[in-house]
């Protein structure tokens, strides 16, 4: 059986905030553009949540876009 391919994913580090993860999970793009992604592909996080864009120490943070 072969494995499918999976959507990558990070979780938080302690006191991380969206800047610093962003900057860690894809330092191939400019900060802005990372942060804007990552916001857009993990709803669940920075729409639902108060304050908005907490990042708790179980969250899935995907940092690329749902495969097709």
């Amino acid at each position: 059986m072969t494995l499918s391919q999976q959507r990558r994913f990070t979780t938080p580090e302690p006191d991380e905030t969206l800047d610093s993860l962003a900057a860690r999970a894809r330092p191939d793009l400019d900060l802005a553009t990372a942060i804007e992604l990552i916001r857009g592909w993990n709803l669940h996080i920075f729409l639902m949540r108060r304050p908005r864009g907490l990042l708790l120490g179980g969250d899935v943070v995907f940092i690329e876009p749902p495969l097709i």
